[in-house]
């Protein structure tokens, strides 16, 4: 059974920085492209970004490198860090895992880690 566990979400302060962690189990970590999404209050999941399989330490900014997603394959762990947080940044993460083996998707996800912005 796969299972997906993020951690490291709560209060942060505008201007402030957090990282979210996510361990995995129950399958080959190393094979998968993993990510980040977000669900914003009163909108649809949407993703930050991802990083993909084949790489044991490898990392990707994205949204003009305010986040910095990377993967430890050694420790199953896929990280989102989070500079210069802003309000607008409020939401339930989620991490995920997918890959395709001839025609089958395998797709998982995390049940998702809160970040309240707040002054």
């Amino acid at each position: 059974q796969v299972q997906l566990v993020e951690s490291g979400g709560g209060l942060v302060l505008p201007g402030g920085s957090l990282r979210l962690s996510c361990v995995a189990s129950g399958t080959d970590f190393r094979t998968y492209t993993t990510g980040w999404y977000r669900q914003r209050p009163g909108g649809q999941r949407e993703s930050i970004g991802s990083v993909p399989s084949g790489h044991s330490r490898n990392s990707v900014d994205v949204l003009n490198g305010r986040f910095t997603i990377s993967r430890d394959n050694d420790k199953n762990t896929v990280y989102l860090q989070i500079h210069n947080v802003r309000p607008d940044d409020e939401a339930v993460y989620y991490c995920n895992l997918w890959n395709r083996i001839g025609d089958q998707l395998n797709d998982y996800w995390g049940q998702g880690t809160q970040v309240t912005v707040t002054s």
